[in-house]
C-alpha cells in the first residue's frame, strides 16, 4: 500500500511551523486539526501550517511536503492507533474506540492521495471558503527510471556543532 511520507528537502520546516514533523514519519493531510480554528488569531505560523502543512501521525508537527512511499499493514495499523490515540487526548474524543473509525477514514483518505509513482512528491494548498476548507494537492513527479538512483533522499540534519569544525 501506498502513503504519504514526510521529507525535509531543506530546513525551512523548522522555522515555519510551530512543531516540524520529523523526516520519515507517514502524514496525512491533517485538515481536521482546523475544524474549530479561527483564522483571524492565527500567527504567521498557524497561517502557514494551515495553508500547506501535512501533519505527521509521529510528532502532530507539520511537513511542507511529503512523498509517496510504501508502507505495510502493521504500519499502516499504527498510523490509524496513533492517529485514534490522538483524537482522544488532543481533541476530546471520548474513547478509543470511538475515536478508531475517524482515524481509520484520515488514514484511507491519505492513502487515496497516494495513486502516484513512488517517491513523488505531494504538495497541499488549503484555503478557507465560503463552504469551510477547501484542500487541493499537487503532484511532482521524479524523473526516475532503474538506470538512474533517487533525485532525494531523508537524511538527519547536520549537527550545529560539527558544522563548525
Amino acid at each position: 500500500m501506498k502513503f504519504p511520507r514526510c521529507i525535509r528537502l531543506d530546513p525551512s520546516d523548522l522555522n515555519i511551523f510551530h512543531r516540524a514533523a520529523e523526516p520519515g514519519e507517514w502524514a496525512v493531510a491533517g485538515g481536521f486539526t482546523f475544524a474549530e480554528a479561527d483564522p483571524s488569531a492565527f500567527d504567521n505560523k498557524d497561517k502557514l501550517a494551515f495553508q500547506s502543512g501535512w501533519l505527521g501521525t509521529e510528532s502532530f508537527g507539520r511537513a511542507s511536503l511529503v512523498e509517496v512511499a510504501e508502507i505495510d499493514e502493521a504500519g499502516f495499523a499504527r498510523v490509524v492507533e496513533r492517529l485514534a490515540r490522538h483524537f482522544v487526548e488532543a481533541y476530546g474524543a471520548p474513547e478509543l474506540a470511538a475515536a478508531l473509525p475517524a482515524a481509520r477514514r484520515e488514514a484511507d483518505d491519505a492513502a487515496g492521495l497516494c495513486d502516484h509513482k513512488l517517491y513523488s512528491l505531494l504538495a497541499l494548498e488549503r484555503e478557507m471558503t465560503e463552504a469551510g476548507v477547501v484542500e487541493r494537492f499537487r503532484v511532482i513527479v521524479p524523473e526516475r527510471t532503474a538506470d538512474h538512483a533517487r533525485i532525494w533522499e531523508i537524511v538527519p540534519e547536520a549537527d550545529d556543532a560539527q558544522d563548525a569544525d
